[in-house]
């Protein structure tokens, strides 16, 4: 199976945080595995600009979050999805302070660590992850082959490059 991965075109995002709400719903208002963060405003050129960060699980080519876990509830799957069973974990919270993303929470309730799965579920059926699927208004958010993703990432750039030359 090829690997896949969610990349996501920072300089694209808008800060809609469509992609935040496709979570959440997917996950019925439960989870929060997915956030953005916004910086600014800056000046730059003589105006403010913002820029948006999306938050969310790298699911690591050499995970460091798997390793702690003494129950083996956090696996890399071989399409590269990075997968944490809750019903597994212990709540011994090893996991957290290893994700060098911040990416892994911790819910109180339950008392076990939970983090994005890429949505496996809609994955395993053909389908992309919630927040990939088509929601994102920038159109910054990906799945798929990493050479094909960044290829197009490219071509957005040059077209944004492009387009900036004839101002």
């Amino acid at each position: 199976m090829s690997a896949r991965t969610l990349t996501i075109d920072h300089e694209s995002c808008w800060g809609c945080k469509t992609c935040e709400v496709a979570c959440k719903q997917e996950y019925d208002f439960r989870a929060k595995f997915l956030y953005v963060s916004e910086e600014g405003p800056k000046i730059a050129s003589g105006e403010p600009r913002f820029s948006f960060h999306v938050h969310v699980c790298r699911h690591c080519d050499d995970p460091p979050c798997v390793q702690p876990c003494p129950v083996e509830a956090i696996k890399k799957r071989e399409d590269g999805i990075v997968v944490l069973d809750e019903k597994k974990c212990t709540g011994c919270q090893l996991c957290i302070d290893k994700c060098p993303y911040h990416a892994i929470g911790f819910d109180e309730e339950n008392q076990t660590a939970r983090k994005c799965n890429l949505c496996h579920h809609r994955v395993d059926q053909g389908l992309l992850p919630a927040c990939a699927d088509n929601v994102c208004l920038a159109h910054c958010i990906y799945f798929g082959d990493p050479k094909e993703i960044a290829s197009t990432i490219q071509r957005k750039k040059q077209k944004r490059v492009d387009r900036s030359s004839l101002r």
